[in-house]
């Protein structure tokens, strides 16, 4: 198995490639911590995964949720060698493109929330003698995007240049930590115009592979970037795209 006697936790895991992740996760081997505000959902999937899975509830901006979920996660499996930060919400939903409400919400989820998982998950993967952390950032980090609200672009672009700078910081703890960019995916819970039929279809001109990518596509990317098949690879980015940052 790819993952034998590692640990995870894995944020926003309560469905899409959360969901996925913590699932190809478990059947390679790993504890996971399915954390997430969708308590339901998370204990479901949990459940569904068994023995070596749990559910944590985790407000990714709130820093005493992360605090806890990490200790948790320690004392329940005597370690963390694995962070996957995954929570975030989309931009597409917003009608107006220029609201500081939306800047802060936005920025608040996929940015300061990677942050703080940073800043609890890496003492915890240090104690263990290091691991892989890998943040989902998106191909909005690497190009602009038409009708979404600019903070989805600035916040995803600061998780890939997070992830860098972890790699850097880091090296000497054993850790890696690299970025992973999904294309189109299957529309996000959160998704405005982005979910639209009409503007989907548009999209798949664009991609030179014409169609969609598949959750397991993005959690396979990940298995790989949080198995010892990766040892050498840090600070860098893989795009999940169809080929759409190649034109």
């Amino acid at each position: 198995m790819r993952l034998a006697g590692k640990v995870a936790i894995i944020s926003g895991a309560a469905n899409g490639m959360g969901a996925a992740t913590a699932r190809i996760f478990a059947r390679e081997g790993a504890k996971v911590v399915i954390a997430d505000v969708m308590e339901h959902e998370g204990r479901a999937v949990a459940d569904s995964i068994g023995a070596n899975a749990r559910f944590e509830r985790l407000d990714v901006t709130n820093e005493e949720n992360w605090a806890a979920v990490v200790a948790s996660t320690v004392r329940h499996f005597g370690k963390l060698t694995v962070l996957v930060n995954n929570a975030g919400v989309s931009g597409s939903a917003e009608q107006d493109l220029y609201s500081t409400d939306a800047w802060h919400r936005i920025m608040g989820i996929n940015a300061t929330g990677v942050f703080l998982g940073l800043k609890y998950g890496i003492p915890a993967i240090a104690a263990a003698g290091g691991g892989s952390i890998i943040n989902l950032s998106s191909i909005a980090g690497i190009i602009g995007s038409e009708g979404i609200h600019m903070a989805y672009n600035a916040s995803k672009a600061a998780v890939r240049l997070m992830s860098k700078s972890v790699a850097v910081q880091h090296a000497k703890d054993g850790i890696r930590c690299n970025s992973v960019h999904p294309g189109i995916m299957p529309a996000m819970r959160t998704s405005g115009r982005t979910a639209e039929p009409a503007v989907r279809a548009a999209r798949m001109n664009v991609i030179p592979m014409r169609r969609p990518g598949e959750v397991d596509e993005v959690a396979n990317a990940i298995l790989f970037l949080a198995s010892d098949e990766s040892s050498y690879i840090t600070g860098s980015e893989i795009h999940v795209d169809g080929g759409a940052i190649a034109i």
